[in-house]
């Protein structure tokens, strides 16, 4: 995710303290993944060196000075092109998990138990956010509905995986 081009977004609907902006960020789309108020304010200067955002006011108080970012034309054209811009698919190709299972097979591990462990692992996570799914509103079961169908499509790889995992053996050993 860019967290530039997301804080952009929402400054969209109008100026906002870096504060306001963390807060709208995990409230939306931080979760499971809370920005930290250095990554807003080290983004919101590169946004404000860049062009993409102006200081609209500076508020004095008891603490250091509180700096309101404002959205120019160029950081909207920016996020717009940002937005429409289709995102790269991952053909996953570089799998961690692969690499378990060769070197497992490899090194005369049990290859299958790493895949069992991996197996329950995704469905211990599948049934956490079936339930997060179930309680979240409309956002919340989009996102978790997302993250459901990678983990189903990684439930199908192990599953055939351990169905061909002689077969890979064989190959490797020779």
């Amino acid at each position: 995710m860019s967290i530039g081009h997301t804080l952009l977004g929402l400054l969209e609907s109008g100026p906002r303290h870096g504060y306001d902006l963390k807060r709208a960020f995990d409230e939306k789309f931080g979760h499971d993944r809370p920005l930290h108020y250095g990554q807003v304010y080290s983004t919101m200067s590169r946004l404000l060196k860049n062009g993409l955002v102006e200081v609209d006011g500076i508020e004095a108080g008891g603490g250091p000075e509180r700096k309101r970012y404002a959205i120019t034309e160029a950081g909207v054209t920016d996020v717009e092109q940002w937005i429409v811009r289709p995102e790269k698919p991952e053909p996953y190709l570089q799998s961690t998990l692969y690499t378990k299972v060769v070197l497992a097979l490899l090194t005369g591990r049990e290859a299958a138990q790493v895949l069992d462990v991996q197996r329950a692992e995704h469905l211990r996570l599948m049934r956490e956010l079936t339930r997060r799914k179930k309680d979240g509103d409309l956002a919340d079961q989009l996102i978790c509905d997302h993250a459901l169908f990678h983990l189903e499509a990684d439930l199908r790889w192990l599953e055939l995986t351990a169905a061909r995992l002689e077969r890979l053996a064989e190959e490797l050993r020779r």
